[in-house]
């Protein structure tokens, strides 16, 4: 595996437009559970429960869905970014970071510091909230302490509308703007990285593909086969933290 890092190493050296893709498997090393692993999410609750139609016409499928969310929030509340994160902040520093597009929706990429102009959350994020019918905003925390004091489920202040967290359910359109910027920036990059993400779920995957499509060089640091591995210069199945905490410190 050394071998494989020192050439991740002189490939970052290299590469003057880095885009980073990260998964679910870079938040797992911050102790946030794969919502599709064992003792995940998905091993309590039921994800037909949490369709989007359903959300918005069903109220008993509200209820769920906000005891679902809550549990997993506080989750990622208490979560620090780890040394991959702080990798990838360091990338910015040293003036080679194009975007990081990623997955996830526990902030880890703002708390490390990287410039929010600089991160496209393309299943969006938990930590802020909307309403469905006049778009108002709320901060996430708001919101869980009206559920602490025993509200079931949110509605607006404003026009009584659903309230939802800004993340992307299960048959809700992924935001178009933030597809269209990301494959953008797989078209301009010269080095595109894959951290913890298994490549299996679309639209998303497309970001890395598009990527070594336009040219870009490929390093994929996931635990277990992706199906982009054979394309890939640099495959590790190891920890993302610790393979690309060493890359940028060789």
């Amino acid at each position: 595996m050394d071998s494989l890092v020192a050439k991740g190493a002189e490939m970052i050296k290299e590469a003057e437009k880095i885009l980073v893709f990260s998964g679910a498997g870079l938040s797992t090393e911050s102790g946030i559970p794969d919502f599709r692993s064992p003792g995940g999410v998905w091993s309590k609750y039921d994800p037909s429960d949490f369709y989007f139609e359903k959300i918005i016409s069903d109220e008993n499928a509200r209820v769920k869905y906000w005891q679902m969310s809550t549990e997993f929030y506080q989750t990622m509340k208490d979560a620090v970014p780890n040394r991959a994160h702080l990798a990838i902040k360091v990338l910015e520093d040293i003036g080679k970071l194009l975007a990081v597009v990623t997955q996830n929706i526990d902030w880890l990429h703002h708390r490390a510091g990287n410039s929010p102009d600089k991160i496209i959350e393309i299943h969006g994020t938990a930590f802020s909230v909307s309403c469905l019918n006049c778009g108002k905003k709320y901060g996430r925390d708001d919101i869980q302490e009206r559920i602490s004091s025993g509200v079931k489920v949110p509605y607006c202040d404003d026009c009584s509308g659903i309230l939802k967290p800004d993340t992307i359910s299960f048959g809700q359109a992924m935001p178009e703007d933030k597809m269209t910027q990301a494959i953008t920036y797989a078209r301009e990059c010269d080095l595109c990285f894959v951290l913890g993400s298994s490549l299996v779920v679309y639209p998303a995957a497309s970001v890395p593909f598009q990527a070594v499509k336009s040219g870009a060089k490929l390093i994929i640091i996931n635990r277990d086969e992706t199906p982009l591995d054979s394309m890939a210069d640099v495959v590790i199945h190891e920890s993302v933290s610790k393979v690309l905490g060493d890359m940028l410190e060789m």
